[in-house]
């Protein structure tokens, strides 16, 4: 079930309980220009390492909702990655179907600014079929938060 912050806005939580635990949460989804179908919001994977956030810009999300809810709809699995990427590549995204009936989900975050550059990669694992269908739920009411 999605969650929400105090100003009401919509917060998703995506993480791997295993052995080196990461979680990524996606928060403040914004339209910054009105009715523009421009949607940025902010991803922030965290560990016991530390963490590192990044604003992401999407056209209307991009379609990442539509991809896990592909990849959730395929829950028998499919040969090779399945990729997906943000509109600037700020968030960039790799589905594995690895036996056992999980999917490893590769989650890169990418800063590019005028002073440096970083990417960070961290891993999470799910459940195929409904684990997913309801990681592609919540990323779906988590785009639609924000009003056009």
């Amino acid at each position: 079930m999605i969650d929400y912050d105090d100003s009401g806005s919509p917060v998703v939580e995506v993480g791997d309980p295993g052995p080196r635990p990461v979680q990524l949460v996606f928060s403040g989804p914004v339209r910054p220009f009105g009715e523009d179908l421009t949607l940025d919001f902010l991803v922030r994977a965290c560990g016991r390492w530390g963490s590192v956030e990044t604003r992401v810009r999407t056209w209307d999300g991009d379609g990442l909702d539509a991809f896990l809810s592909s990849l959730a709809e395929d829950f028998r699995g499919w040969e090779g990655a399945r990729t997906w990427h943000s509109l600037e590549y700020d968030l960039t995204l790799s589905a594995e179907h690895r036996s056992g009936g999980h999917v490893h989900l590769t989650w890169g975050v990418r800063e590019v600014s005028p002073f440096e550059e970083w990417r960070f990669e961290a891993a999470t694992v799910h459940a195929a079929g409904e684990e997913m269908r309801g990681l592609a739920g919540e990323m779906r009411a988590f785009l639609a938060g924000p009003a056009r």
